[in-house]
């Protein structure tokens, strides 16, 4: 079966300081276990703020190291999730369930793609 990787960009600048809610987290913690009972999840995470993060470039046959925050980048990979599922189609409706748990003030894309085997 194909496998699908999900990367969830979000604007850094718009997370709630304190994280999110409690009853977000039991929402994805719902939506996982459903999603390991179907037998789509295969790995899921969030990562640390861009501020943690290294950028390293090659462009013009020399490398460049940026470290975080990328103040050039407004929006920024928050997660991803590894899942495995029929078609594109089917992959895209969990990253659309992924999204609606999240409460109104949230902004995030989702970006799901086939990943070459």
């Amino acid at each position: 079966m194909p496998r699908f990787m999900t990367l969830i960009h979000l604007d850094e600048s718009n997370i709630p300081a304190q994280g999110h809610s409690a009853e977000l987290g039991e929402r994805m913690g719902r939506l996982a276990e459903e999603m390991n009972k179907a037998g789509a999840m295969l790995e899921t995470g969030g990562l640390h703020p861009s501020a943690e993060g290294t950028r390293v470039t090659w462009s013009g046959g020399k490398l460049s190291v940026t470290d975080g925050p990328f103040t050039e980048s407004k929006e920024v990979i928050g997660g991803y999730s590894i899942i495995q599922a029929k078609t594109q189609a089917e992959a895209v409706e969990w990253a659309k369930r992924f999204l609606q748990i999240h409460e109104d003030y949230w902004t995030l894309t989702a970006e799901t793609r086939q990943i070459a085997e």
